[in-house]
């Protein structure tokens, strides 16, 4: 199990596989880096692929203390320091697409090309339906706990008869976090925002949306639009927690993008 220690002294748990070009996999709120299970092995036959566990997530530390987006990211950098990573083609979901964001504005140098899954460069309640849903969850988490949560939110994740597996697997996932430091991880989102620097981000950028994400397909061309160098692509049949329920799909788009960001192989170009 290899680990990193960063230089606050917050032992980071990570896997790698692979050998090519670096990519990064985020992953969501109150889960891990097993949000890839299904897309790692195939990302990993043309490329390094390095899978964190955030602080406070899976079986990194969780230390005191506030979390929030640009600690989170700062980890994620220490560690790409750490193991001589550049150039990183970083992927995220949810809560891994805003640390994506935030390190294309504090770390430009490192992050070669983003991709965001169902997320974006900002937390803020704007609406009146947008502060109701955010108080929900949060007194939901202090009433119901992780477990009664997960429950809840594994209804809406897997909504299909046939994804029970898929539901059950999310519970147990999400279920097993410590009450405190899901809630402090919660609450380290709520008011991020990069929104007003994203004329910083220089690096391509694709973003994914499915199709039964919690935000609408127009809130993401949104902030699309305001990217020097970005583009929408949609998943099919797919909800908010995209690498689980649609591995194919994200892999084949996220492939697919590295192609044109990386060009065509070396050996290519010196045949014919």
């Amino acid at each position: 199990m290899p680990t990193f220690r960063t230089p606050e002294g917050v032992t980071l748990h990570f896997e790698a596989t692979g050998e090519g070009t670096p990519v990064l996999l985020l992953h969501g709120l109150g889960s891990s880096g097993r949000d890839w299970e299904d897309v790692t092995p195939r990302l990993s036959a043309h490329h390094h692929v390095v899978v964190p566990d955030a602080r406070g997530h899976g079986h990194s530390d969780k230390p005191a203390g506030a979390y929030g987006v640009a600690l989170f990211a700062r980890d994620i950098a220490a560690l790409c320091d750490g193991l001589d990573l550049s150039s990183v083609h970083i992927v995220g979901l949810s809560m891994g697409g805003m640390m994506g964001f935030q390190l294309a504005v504090d770390r430009p140098d490192l992050v070669r090309s983003l991709v965001v899954i169902n997320s974006g460069p900002d937390m803020v309640p704007r609406t009146l339906r947008q502060r109701f849903a955010y108080l929900t969850r949060l007194l939901a988490l202090r009433a119901l706990g992780p477990r009664g949560l997960a429950k809840l939110v594994a209804k809406k994740l897997f909504p299909k008869p046939e994804q029970e597996s898929l539901r059950q697997q999310a519970v147990e996932r999400l279920g097993a976090n410590a009450p405190d430091v899901y809630l402090r991880a919660t609450k380290g989102l709520l008011g991020w925002s990069v929104l007003a620097r994203l004329k910083e981000v220089a690096c391509p950028v694709l973003v994914l949306h499915s199709e039964r994400d919690y935000t609408p397909q127009a809130q993401k061309q949104a902030y699309v639009d305001l990217l020097a160098k970005a583009r929408l692509q949609v998943l099919t049949d797919s909800g908010h927690a995209a690498p689980v329920d649609q591995p194919g799909q994200v892999v084949e788009a996220v492939e697919g993008f590295l192609r044109e960001v990386e060009g065509p192989p070396r050996d290519a170009l010196h045949t014919g």
